[in-house]
């Protein structure tokens, strides 16, 4: 999002703290391959050089690769439906390829843009812009995703584009902007309002980006649960919208705290400390959705090893991530005699507490998806359990460092 922002803002953006994981390396590549100018100035910290809306180029016959990122994909194609002039094709890796991005090109061709082939709603597609997009009233869903494609596409638009909240979720990008008072306008009242005031000027952006409160999830969960741990991450983002792990563990007894809560560019951080303890069965109802969505697989995991039956509600789009996380982890935990049971308004797992399973053998198969290959790891050290992992590099995308921390935490593992 910063440098997704900081390219359509006017002069110099400074973004530090950048997780320089392989999604974030593919945005880099598309923002260059559009004209802007991105070189870094010292560890972690990038200058962004943004020309203002409307100022992304593409060339002839240019392609895009978003690699394994989702975020990456809604975000720029909404900043791109409004860019006047673009004709480009885009695609990702094996696993978005299959992904389907029907929700966001509908809300696309709302603005005016088109993409071909006609009613084919997955990677490789043609986008062509709007050469005079207006801005439109939405009603916001679960997605952030696609409302934060929807502000980026008001952005540029002709008039004014409003967003109706029923149900908030991640709110990063509204809260990057937040520095134009002449372009954003939120209010509050029984629900969230966004009022984006399209083709005005975007002042450049200074950001540190605080540590990912997702990644720190699975660190957090492996303190919990194995015997005399304690554990502290510093600055971690400790948005509202992003701590529903937290928040619902705290409920099941985890000791948990947040220490040295600050507020920097309207975004809460802090330190969490963790410390192992006896957890009861986890109970989540669909409001936790859209505040943890990436945790499931990890919470998943925790359920296995509470003793106890945990239910999962409202996670029916879990099914259009990187993999059926559902199904998936329904699989490797079947591997290891651990019972759970889909239906269609939840998820059931029978605890068993932490066992042993250094007789099984768990193999999860090449699924492109960075969270379950995390939950294995997590899974195979609490339980012993022989565990392969084919493609595990796809866990660069957005945790670069994951087995450089586990292995000073003391994990034993052998890449093959």
């Amino acid at each position: 999002r910063s440098f997704l922002i900081a390219s359509i803002s006017q002069n110099v953006s400074i973004a530090q703290n950048i997780l320089e994981s392989e999604d974030v390396f593919s945005t880099i590549s598309c923002l260059k391959k559009l004209g802007v100018q991105i070189k870094k100035n010292g560890p972690k910290s990038y200058i962004i050089s943004g020309k203002g809306l409307g100022s992304l180029f593409a060339r002839k016959n240019l392609k895009l690769n978003f690699g394994n990122s989702g975020t990456l994909a809604r975000l720029l194609i909404g900043v791109l439906t409004t860019t006047p002039g673009i004709i480009v094709n885009l695609s990702g890796d094996h696993s978005l390829n299959k992904r389907s991005m029907k929700s966001l090109i509908k809300l696309m061709e709302k603005f005016g843009a088109s993409f071909l082939p006609k009613n084919k709603f997955n990677f490789p597609i043609k986008l062509f812009s709007s050469d005079f997009p207006i801005g439109l009233n939405y009603k916001a869903g679960v997605s952030a995703q696609l409302k934060s494609a929807v502000i980026l596409a008001g952005l540029n638009s002709y008039g004014k584009t409003q967003i109706f909240e029923n149900q908030l979720s991640r709110n990063h990008t509204e809260n990057i902007l937040l520095n134009n008072s002449k372009i954003i306008k939120i209010v509050k009242n029984k629900n969230k309002k966004i009022i984006i005031l399209g083709k005005k000027y975007l002042n450049p952006i200074k950001i540190n980006v605080p540590n990912d409160p997702s990644s720190a999830a699975f660190f957090s969960a492996l303190t919990l649960l194995n015997k005399n741990s304690t554990l502290k991450i510093k600055n971690v983002g400790l948005n509202e919208t992003r701590i529903g792990f937290y928040k619902l563990l705290k409920k099941q007894g985890a000791k948990i705290y947040f220490n040295n809560v600050k507020i920097n560019n309207s975004e809460k951080r802090g330190d969490i400390i963790i410390k192992s303890c006896k957890l009861k069965p986890i109970k989540a109802s669909k409001i936790y959705y859209t505040s943890m969505t990436d945790e499931y697989p990890i919470l998943f995991v925790m359920a296995a090893l509470i003793r106890g039956v945990s239910t999962f509600k409202g996670i029916s789009d879990l099914a259009n991530k990187e993999s059926n996380r559902i199904i998936e982890m329904k699989k490797i935990l079947d591997q290891i005699d651990i019972k759970s049971k889909i239906s269609k308004s939840e998820f059931k797992i029978f605890g068993k507490g932490i066992i042993n399973a250094k007789d099984k053998k768990i193999n999860v198969p090449n699924l492109g998806d960075h969270r379950i290959c995390m939950s294995s790891f997590v899974l195979a050290l609490l339980t012993g359990a022989k565990t392969k992992i084919k493609n595990f590099e796809t866990v660069y995308t957005s945790s670069p460092s994951f087995l450089k921390i586990m292995k000073t935490l003391g994990a034993k593992f052998e890449k093959y």
